[in-house]
């Protein structure tokens, strides 16, 4: 055997045995994505955004800050009911302000953001790594498929073909469940954040004054 047909029997060796980890891996894309969509219809049903009870709720706070009524500003950050990173940075910021110690909200909302882009990083995930993935497994029994064809082995192209067309399909769905998944939150991520700055933005202006 020559140095270039053992080196291309090596590749396609290669290639051939990761086709069931390929498969493994998208099933598992597959099981994760359907979660995702669970978590994301129950991370709806729980979103509640009042502007106008925010807005009263911060001018409160600001009026609070003025006079120096911290401990009642902070009972005050602690009612307000948003959505979920809303309410729970409010909360949290809730004990400096008690405390008068200002330096950590600026951290504690990098924290927040932080939180925010790695629920968002998931989906992005399964945008990106689960088409690449049926793409994999698309691409690998095409070599047997191929060898079929030229035996003659109807039966062997067959299933190789659907097992390409198949994973195609997986990569895609999930790819695709993804997508729509990120560009959603990346929505209502925005709103989460500004919400967070008006909330600090009334700390800050009335701390100042």
């Amino acid at each position: 055997m020559d140095p270039s047909s053992a080196i291309f029997s090596i590749l396609y060796t290669i290639s051939a045995s990761l086709l069931y980890p390929v498969v493994l891996l998208l099933l598992f894309f597959v099981i994760w994505a359907l979660a995702s969509v669970g978590e994301f219809i129950s991370e709806y049903s729980k979103r509640h955004r009042d502007i106008s009870s925010l807005d009263q709720i911060c001018l409160k706070i600001r009026e609070m800050m003025n006079n120096g009524s911290h401990e009642n500003a902070s009972d005050l950050m602690r009612s307000i009911k948003q959505n979920h990173m809303v309410s729970s940075f409010a909360t949290e910021a809730a004990k400096y302000v008690e405390n008068n110690n200002f330096a950590p909200l600026e951290r504690l909302f990098g924290e927040y953001e932080i939180k925010m882009a790695s629920r968002m990083e998931k989906s992005r995930i399964m945008a990106t790594v689960a088409p690449m993935v049926g793409l994999m497994g698309t691409l690998i029994p095409m070599g047997p498929a191929l060898i079929g064809l030229s035996q003659g082995n109807i039966a062997q192209l067959a299933d190789n073909l659907i097992i390409a067309f198949a994973t195609t399909v997986l990569g895609l769905f999930v790819g695709s469940i993804g997508y729509v998944l990120t560009m959603i939150r990346r929505r209502w991520y925005q709103y989460d954040l500004e919400d967070i700055e008006y909330i600090l933005e009334s700390i800050e202006g009335g701390k100042k004054v």
